[in-house]
């Protein structure tokens, strides 16, 4: 009797790390690059556009969080399109609108026009967080499925420099107010190489297994494993039918009894994460200006170069931070950072209070605001900024991974677009320091919601930890 082949899905968590594998990371993942770019360059472009169009704090909130609104609708809303329709489907249109709108805002005629441009412009970002994540989480090995979905997004990172690097040589090169066009108009460099290379990225294996096509699934699966694999039932398992309509956008089951818990241990400390990454780091360069390098006879533009070159050079700890959870994040899981980085992230809050507060304010402590940017910096890195990305593309069954993904990153950026657009108003009511704290306490509640509703996937496959079992429907067969 011939001894049954192994099956996909066991096939793929045993599989060794790979060329393809590697290949198919890169092109999944480089779209989180231009997140991190964007992140980056609005802070620097936000001044100039300011001093452009001579808008109120209000509208300068406004447009920082523009794009970042836009990712909640496209990470939240449309995101479960990716369970639906197929991971690669999505990979071949999001970027598509991010290159079209970064041009049309490369000449908006006014803030408001620029604030709409922004706002589509962030949905294409939004939606390739669930799409880039799920299609990972199901082809990655799982003995090393932390380090490499950590790895993505630390391309996040890259993009951040990217956008240092950018902003530095554009003022520079161009110091004028209109400059702030070509930063953000630059996006479009990387985005069409992107696109360019996403070209020949398959289709996930798993999600073709559970969608009728048997013989797509095992050909993409035994490329990236190396030997023969079946289909089997417990691969093409699913709980039920997808939803239909607006249903299959909401998707009422992620807060169902059965995945209530994992909804909210993925949601809520992605969200007060994002307050504070987003509130912090999109307006470092305002703090660095306001705190320790403005000068007395600065000017707007001197203060955003000098602001901006700070801000590159304290960026660095944020690649020193990816770096730590690369290595780590397999070794003490993804839990235990996420814990150990809020823990961190608090206190480097409350000393950064701290050296404003104190006589002279951050001007006249300038090491304490180092060491607390860099601090904060690092431990965001190496801690929940890594493993709350990592997550929830690894504790939803497939059926409900972009999905799931897609609901914790809109409420992300959800965060992120009230920490950008609260900052400047905040920052003027009840000043830098009081600000610093609050913020601070969203990092000791997210450290209490992830300690209490815990789920370690460290050494566990994909199916385990995402609680799949076997069904008894048939495989939901979708067209190529």
């Amino acid at each position: 009797m011939p001894t049954p082949l192994p099956s996909l899905g066991s096939s793929l968590d045993a599989a060794p790390m790979s060329r393809l594998h590697v290949r198919f990371w890169l092109l999944a993942g480089l779209g989180i690059l231009l997140d991190g770019f964007d992140f980056f360059i609005i802070g620097v472009a936000n001044p100039l556009v300011a001093e452009e169009f001579g808008i109120s704090a209000a509208e300068k909130g406004l447009v920082s969080a523009a794009a970042i609104v836009g990712a909640v609708f496209g990470a939240g809303l449309l995101g479960p399109l990716g369970d639906k329709l197929g991971r690669r489907r999505i990979f071949k249109y999001d970027l598509w609108l991010f290159v079209v709108f970064s041009l049309l805002c490369v000449v908006a005629w006014d803030v408001w026009s620029l604030i709409a441009f922004r706002f589509v412009l962030g949905i294409a970002i939004g939606l390739d967080y669930p799409i880039a994540a799920s299609y990972l989480a199901e082809i990655l090995p799982s003995k090393t499925r932390g380090r490499w979905l950590v790895g993505a997004f630390s391309l996040q990172a890259a993009g951040i420099l990217l956008g240092a690097l950018v902003g530095v040589v554009v003022l520079l090169v161009l110091p004028d107010v209109e400059s702030w066009r070509l930063m953000l108009g630059f996006g479009v460099v990387p985005a069409l190489l992107i696109i360019w290379l996403r070209r020949g990225v398959p289709e996930s294996p798993r999600w073709l297994a559970q969608n009728g096509r048997d013989e797509e699934a095992r050909e993409v699966a035994e490329a990236l494993c190396g030997h023969p694999v079946a289909v089997t039932d417990a691969d093409r398992a699913r709980e039920q039918e997808p939803a239909e309509g607006l249903k299959a956008l909401l998707q009422p089951r992620l807060f169902s009894r059965r995945y209530l818990r994992r909804t909210v241990f993925t949601a809520v400390p992605w969200f007060l994460m994002d307050v504070a990454t987003y509130g912090v780091g999109i307006f470092t360069p305002t703090l660095l200006a306001a705190m320790a390098l403005a000068g007395p006879d600065a000017t707007f533009l001197s203060d955003d170069i000098a602001a901006t070159k700070g801000t590159a050079a304290l960026d660095l700890f944020l690649v020193i931070g990816f770096l730590l959870a690369i290595v780590l994040v397999d070794r003490l899981g993804r839990v235990r950072l996420q814990l150990i980085g809020f823990a961190v992230m608090a206190p480097a809050l409350g000393l950064l209070a701290l050296a404003e507060s104190l006589d002279g304010g951050g001007e006249q402590h300038i090491a304490l605001v180092l060491i607390a940017f860099a601090l904060f910096n690092t431990f965001m890195n190496m801690g929940p900024n890594a493993t709350t990305f990592a997550l929830p593309a690894e504790i939803f069954p497939s059926e409900l991974r972009a999905a799931g993904h897609g609901f914790a990153a809109a409420c992300a950026k959800l965060g992120a677009a009230l920490g950008v657009f609260l900052f400047p108003l905040l920052l003027d009511e009840i000043g830098t320091s009081a600000l610093l704290l609050v913020v601070a306490g969203c990092c000791v509640l997210a450290f209490l919601v992830t300690a209490a509703l815990r789920i370690e996937p460290l050494g566990r496959s994909l199916d385990e930890v995402s609680g799949a079992e076997a069904g008894a429907l048939a495989a939901r067969v979708t067209p190529p």
